[in-house]
């Protein structure tokens, strides 16, 4: 898997969940995970949570960091479950950059990051393309505007340096799925 930050500020709609997308914006061919900053506003009919569709949930903030991830030769339950290992990723990163006494603060719930028990710092979903899994995670870097309690990296936690928290967290990504790979490849099939 290799990994890209864009340092420039880029909206994300939801059309960055199509397959391919980090080779066609950014050359990264294969297994990639690209992070950059900017707004969020998602509108229904390009939403892909069927859950938030039926709700009518919007999806919005003035100033997020987004991770894409693009898999390939991976099925949907697969995807999720990688989903829910980069949120668990990111939650470790922030409490190993913030210091231990915030682990009772920050909390995953499935895809989900919190702080504070109700404080929702991040959105995050998974779903398929026809050569690939796709995955959008977004942090709130500010909470200002958005339409749910929220809490933000650099609002809330103080995180200024975003394209170096970005950085680690998919590093470690890479790092995992390395190794999830070459542990597939070290054992033998038993009957």
């Amino acid at each position: 898997m290799k990994q890209h930050y864009h340092p420039e500020p880029l909206p994300y709609t939801g059309d960055a969940l199509s397959n391919h997308w980090i080779y066609k914006r950014y050359g990264v061919l294969g297994d990639g995970v690209v992070a950059f900053a900017g707004p969020c506003q998602v509108n229904l009919d390009s939403m892909v949570d069927l859950e938030d569709v039926r709700n009518e949930d919007d999806i919005y903030s003035t100033h997020m960091l987004h991770f894409i991830v693009e898999v390939f030769g991976v099925d949907l339950k697969e995807g999720v479950l990688l989903q829910r290992l980069f949120t668990s990723i990111v939650c470790d990163k922030l409490i190993q950059q913030l210091g231990p006494e915030w682990a009772g603060r920050l909390r995953r719930s499935g895809d989900d990051l919190f702080l504070d028990g109700s404080k929702k710092l991040s959105v995050s979903i998974c779903t398929l393309s026809p050569t690939s899994i796709l995955i959008h995670m977004g942090l709130n870097i500010e909470s200002d505007g958005t339409p749910v309690e929220t809490a933000g990296l650099r609002s809330e936690l103080g995180i200024e340096d975003v394209e170096a928290f970005a950085t680690a967290c998919m590093r470690n990504l890479c790092d995992e799925w390395k190794d999830i790979l070459r542990s597939t490849c070290k054992v033998r099939a038993v009957t």
